[in-house]
């Protein structure tokens, strides 16, 4: 470019000479070469105007300008009679762009790489970016695997001084790792060292998870993940000496070689605490997890000087720093550690900012927190307040940051950035089955109305086995200490006699319910429940002789008052992308006197959640259920528990599991018990995406009539998916069982939309 310029400058003072040296006034301007550049373009870039007077400075200067218009590749000027001539060479300009053989990224993303490297159509063509581009696609496939691209690049003139660009690209073949080798181990084999790296030789899953595929980003986490291995070993003189990666000449094989200098393994030898304590060392010694006479691991001197750090914050120091200084004994293989606490100045929190929030109120998040404006600084209380905001499911993240105040000691914000996702769905289906013949079914609902938090739904379902019209509404902030109000009422229809699994009856059910939730404690809220409701019971000539019994007992139609009371439980990390906590579950349901129903029905439901590793987590689920009459009578059959399916045994067919009458018609009953077993992980590629799940699980489960047998119980394992999709949480599954009988109704593949999961 400099030099084009230098060649234009010699030009203009060859054209220039013969009135250099004399200036005159311009009485007239005139352009010539442009073909595709206005002439107004020109003007609005030359400094020189009719009128002026042209100088050696001024004609610098123009040249100048016009040539870091970047449109023209030669600019001369020229007088004649008092008239200015700027004589152009315009720079073609790119028409067209072609990418051919590129298999391996779709084009449109390589046409999006080449306009941010100055190539795109439009554009001015520059020899310069385009050799830039040209390394910027190579370097795109080498971040692949590809060594061998090769990519041919043509122009080709068009009129009007246009140019077409072509890129032929040869991708080659992936280059994959052969080896990987260590040098310098001897406390553990390759074999092992290998099992902990991303980085490895082709194996089954290699297609799908590109793991033997060479990446300077993940040797450099493998490398630090070889590290912490060590470290957390006892291994503190553990050192990395140096790293080669070599291709073969045909660039398909690479070998990674990674030098290690181990070291000696050392032990704990005395721990102490030092600096200013606000804190009673005996507390502090207690969040110190590195204990004297264990083997050195760095993790838990990491997590020790976080726990130091989350407490002193909890008191308002929010810098605190925690320095744990090591003391090695080369001789005895031992280290002493000595934490070194300054809290810093303590803090406040000025204000609380929420942004992201284009649809639900600020106050829907405020009324989550339990941090306050103007009150002392508390890493427990924000840390539940992220908590609770996100346990709304209004959100698929929640971002909380603590930033210093500008020019303050002692003040902090709370950034709070939150991505909302869809909160409501509106659905209508049609369908035809023979056994229900044409069904029609509708629902609305949104767990945020009006950005208000509160829920509303409504429900229609016209199909021959279940009719149902229900409407339900609750604000979970009835009154401001978070009281929660609801109503509920519904008409529900159900005929058997389509279905070949259940013994036939049909019920009709009219009623209408309230509901008061209130929190006892931070994650503990206590429902209680009263709704009155009437069942029209109908039996046929094949029914089961128990329904027949009950229809003799208490006649076809019953009044009934459901009081019903629960306690519940959440101290999970979060309500879509749970990895730690727990939750719990007590329900209880008893018809009070005044109805002609006498029963009660207990359950009980837990979950865990362990974090394994960062994308690992171990779910265990136990439930339990209850079930029976007073007063001398007997629970209603339709009031039975039923297991099988997706919410409980997968691989079974819906409620199919039990106690069956001389038709292996199932009859649910009293009794249920169902366990889980689930390891929790992201789906390869989209660890970033919340809304998408996998796991591999292990259920048990059945339900029981009389005395509980556990002979009697079915077991299943198999691998799920589980999708928080915008129109409703999908669950799919494929499971197999593993003790069934021959009157089992199987289904191995199974799934559930629009239900809570």
């Amino acid at each position: 470019m400099k030099f084009r310029f230098l060649v234009a400058l010699v030009s203009f003072f060859y054209a220039f000479s013969s009135w250099a040296s004399d200036s005159f006034i311009v009485k007239d301007i005139r352009v010539e070469g442009i073909q595709r550049t206005e002439a107004g373009t020109v003007f609005s870039y030359l400094p020189v105007k009719v009128g002026d007077t042209l100088d050696e400075e001024k004609a610098t200067e123009a040249i100048k300008a016009l040539y870091a218009t970047g449109f023209f590749k030669d600019v001369k000027l020229k007088s004649e009679n008092g008239v200015l001539i700027v004589e152009v060479d315009e720079r073609p300009a790119i028409a067209q762009i072609s990418i051919n053989g590129a298999k391996e990224f779709e084009k449109d993303k390589l046409l999006e790489g080449l306009k941010q490297a100055g190539i795109s159509e439009s554009r001015i063509f520059s020899r310069s970016l385009l050799d830039r581009a040209e390394q910027e696609l190579k370097r795109q496939y080498i971040s692949r695997g590809k060594y061998a691209v090769k990519i041919t690049t043509t122009t080709t003139p068009l009129e009007r001084n246009r140019i077409a660009i072509n890129f032929d690209i040869n991708e080659g073949r992936t280059a994959r790792i052969k080896k990987v080798s260590f040098v310098g181990n001897e406390k553990f084999k390759d074999k092992e060292l290998r099992g902990i790296l991303v980085l490895r030789k082709p194996d089954l899953l290699s297609w799908f998870t590109k793991n033997d595929q060479y990446s300077k980003q993940k040797l450099s986490a493998d490398l630090e993940t070889l590290r912490s291995y060590y470290l957390d070993r006892g291994y503190l003189e553990f050192n990395i000496e140096s790293t080669q990666v070599s291709i073969t000449p045909d660039l398909r094989d690479i070998y990674i070689t990674i030098n290690i200098t181990e070291g000696a393994q050392y032990t704990v030898s005395d721990i102490k605490v030092a600096g200013e304590l606000l804190l009673p060392e005996e507390e502090i010694r207690k969040l110190i997890l590195l204990k004297a006479g264990e083997v050195f691991a760095r993790q838990k001197l990491t997590e020790s000087t976080k726990l130091i750090t989350d407490r002193l914050g909890d008191d308002g120091y929010a810098f605190a720093n925690i320095n744990a200084s090591p003391e090695l004994d080369h001789e005895k293989r031992q280290v002493a550690f000595t934490f070194f606490i300054d809290p810093g100045r303590r803090v406040y929190i000025r204000r609380i900012n929420i942004t992201g929030n284009d649809r639900t109120r600020d106050e829907v998040i405020r009324r989550e927190f339990r941090q306050m404006e103007g009150a002392w600084h508390s890493t427990k209380n924000i840390n539940i307040s992220r908590q609770r905001v996100d346990r709304l499911f209004f959100f698929n993240s929640v971002n909380v940051e603590t930033p210093a105040v500008p020019n303050k000691t002692d003040q902090v914000d709370i950034n709070v950035k939150v991505e909302e996702r869809p909160t409501g769905s509106i659905m209508f289906g049609a369908g035809y089955s023979d056994r229900q013949g044409i069904i029609l079914n509708g629902s609305i609902s949104q767990n945020n109305i009006f950005g208000t938090g509160n829920f509303f739904s409504l429900d229609v379902n016209t199909g021959a086995i279940n009719k149902t019209y229900a409407a339900s509404f609750t604000n979970p902030y009835f009154t401001v200490n978070g009281v929660s109000l609801g109503f509920d009422v519904y008409k529900r229809d159900l005929d058997t006699r389509p279905l070949s699994r259940v013994g036939t009856f049909k019920t009709e059910t009219v009623g209408a319910g309230v509901r008061l939730g209130i929190p006892i404690a931070e994650n503990d809220i206590v429902s209680i429940g009263l709704a009155a409701e009437n069942t029209v019971l109908g039996v046929f000539a094949d029914s089961p002789q128990r329904n027949k019994d009950f229809v003799t007992e208490f006649g076809k139609s019953t009044n009934n008052f459901p009081l019903t009371l629960s306690w519940a439980r959440d101290r999970r990390d979060s309500a879509i992308w749970t990895t730690s906590g727990t939750t719990h579950r007590l329900f209880g349901e008893v018809s009070v006197p005044g109805g002609d129903l006498d029963y009660y029905k207990i359950s009980y439901h837990q979950k865990w959640f362990f974090p394994i590793t960062d994308n690992l987590t171990l779910m265990l689920n136990g439930e339990f259920g209850y079930g029976d009459g007073y007063t001398g009578r007997s629970l209603p059959f339709f009031k039975n528990f039923f297991a099988g399916g997706n919410n409980s045994v997968r691989g079974y067919d819906l409620n199919s599991l039990g106690p069956r009458d001389d038709r292996r018609l199932s009859l649910g009953g009293s009794k249920r018990i169902v366990g889980n077993i689930e390891l929790l992980f992201p789906v390869p590629f989209m660890k970033e995406d919340r809304s998408l799940r996998l796991s591999a699980f292990l259920d048990g489960g059945t339900v029981f009539a009389r005395d509980i047998d556990f002979n009697l119980m079915r077991y299943s394992a198999g691998i799920a998916l589980t999708w928080v999709s915008p129109m409703g949480p999908l669950k799919v599954s494929i499971a197999e069982p593993l003790n069934d009988r021959p009157e089992d109704r199987l289904q191995a593949f199974q799934f559930m939309f629009g239900q809570q999961f």
